[in-house]
């Protein structure tokens, strides 16, 4: 891509002292609302178009899986219906849609595929927001000067005003609202579960030794049950140092109350660290992460029955239930495949942590799926691109994409179990125990 032309007329004015965006930015985020008379003749055909790509993925899923099937040889991945009408941007208008919905039968949920729409991102589905686009393109490795361009192969020429200047006085106000975000007071703050994660995104980050490449993320439950972001810091590749910069931080910006339970992979900088600056803190492992390790030393030919075996663990009604489909899996697949038993074993008392909480939060405890699922689409599956971003921009476009997400993100089931977990209850197999001293 060229950069975009420079016009001294899109250069925006400096922002007022009290932080109100340059008229122009203000002027282009109008015009990224407004629909061209041009776009409007194209729409109806760009509509179906749109609409023919929605269905052939969806169809195509349904053939990838035509396989599973149950005792009678009926389909167990199949339509569902569809999703209520949502309007989507694109460069020829905003165009109304409906997303087909596919369920899976399958009786156990663990065994269920989900469907993940691929045509767009999910969570530009619903919004023609430059506060979501941006951080996306950002995160992508795309430069500022090609930010136009790119922008217009989005939603078309509306974005002919987003110059290079433009996205520079965003990226400034954002950086603003990250750096102030991040200095709030936390004293009146109370998270009773957190989960960590370190997220490695496309764009390089600015660093002497070149280090620097991992942006640590906590999200943490309030005590009303809602999933709030804690912190989002740069570190060197998931550090115990870093952490701790992280973690100490919060304890000097004020949170008091500890934690109980912390869920996170097996990153062993994460739990050294928490461990010294929350020392009664609960520890939990991730089921998705360890599950993914552990079926990593296997053939595949082996896996999917591993698999199985592995969710009787996680899936089990007890502690008691759970510790003995363990010592079968191990005794299963120890004598051909120690390495999966050993990185299994391990962590076996960290893994069924979640038997002391309630049952109703299992779900919630047992993976780092609020952070997996906010950050998916900018984490570094392949190569890292040639762009260079810098530690405080990708750190604020880091901040608004979790903003984004944030306002979708649902309240913890069982929330009113919360304020038992906080003074301190008994629960045994996810059941409090009413008679407990």
């Amino acid at each position: 891509m060229r950069n975009a032309t420079r016009d001294v007329d899109q250069i925006p004015a400096r922002d007022s002292e009290d932080g109100i965006p340059s008229p122009e930015v203000l002027k282009f985020r109008a015009n990224f609302e407004s629909r061209s008379p041009l776009d409007e003749l194209l729409r109806e055909g760009a509509r179906r178009m749109l609409q023919a790509a929605i269905d052939a993925e969806v169809d195509d899923f349904l053939a990838e899986h035509s396989g599973r099937r149950d005792e009678q040889g009926r389909r167990l991945v199949v339509r569902n219906g569809s999703l209520p009408e949502r309007e989507i941007l694109t460069a020829a208008g905003t165009l109304p849609v409906r997303q087909p919905r596919v369920r899976d039968r399958s009786p156990e949920a663990a065994d269920r595929v989900r469907f993940s729409p691929q045509v767009l991102p999910p969570y530009l589905k619903r919004t023609n927001s430059i506060e979501e686009l941006i951080p996306w393109l950002y995160l992508k490795g795309i430069s500022t000067g090609d930010f136009s361009e790119a922008l217009q192969a989005l939603v078309g020429e509306r974005a002919k005003g987003l110059s290079a200047n433009v996205v520079v006085r965003l990226k400034e106000q954002w950086s603003d609202e990250y750096e102030e975000w991040s200095k709030r007071d936390l004293s009146q703050q109370q998270y009773v579960y957190v989960w960590a994660d370190g997220i490695h995104v496309n764009v390089r980050l600015e660093d002497d030794a070149n280090k620097k490449q991992c942006i640590l993320v906590l999200i943490g439950a309030t005590a009303d049950g809602r999933k709030e972001l804690i912190a989002i810091l740069d570190g060197y590749r998931e550090s115990e140092q870093s952490w701790s910069e992280l973690l100490l931080g919060l304890k000097h910006r004020g949170l008091a109350m500890t934690p109980k339970v912390a869920v996170a992979d097996g990153a062993l900088g994460f739990w050294a660290a928490a461990r010294k600056v929350f020392p009664e803190m609960r520890e939990q492992r991730c089921w998705v992460h360890k599950t993914a390790n552990v079926l990593n030393n296997l053939p595949k030919s082996v896996q999917p029955k591993a698999k199985s075996d592995l969710h009787d663990i996680w899936q089990a009604e007890t502690r008691e239930a759970a510790n003995n489909a363990f010592d079968h899996f191990v005794e299963k697949y120890k004598a051909k495949y120690p390495k999966s038993c050993e990185s299994l074993s391990k962590d076996r008392e960290v893994l069924l942590t979640f038997y002391d909480f309630p049952a109703e939060h299992w779900a919630h405890l047992r993976t780092t799926n609020p952070i997996e699922s906010t950050f998916a689409t900018i984490r570094l599956r392949h190569r890292r691109t040639k762009g260079s971003g810098t530690r405080r921009t990708s750190l604020a476009m880091m901040f608004k994409l979790a903003e984004s997400a944030s306002k979708k993100w649902r309240r913890l089931r069982g929330y009113e179990q919360i304020t038992l977990v906080i003074q301190g209850q008994l629960f045994v197999d996810g059941t409090l125990q009413e008679n407990a001293a």
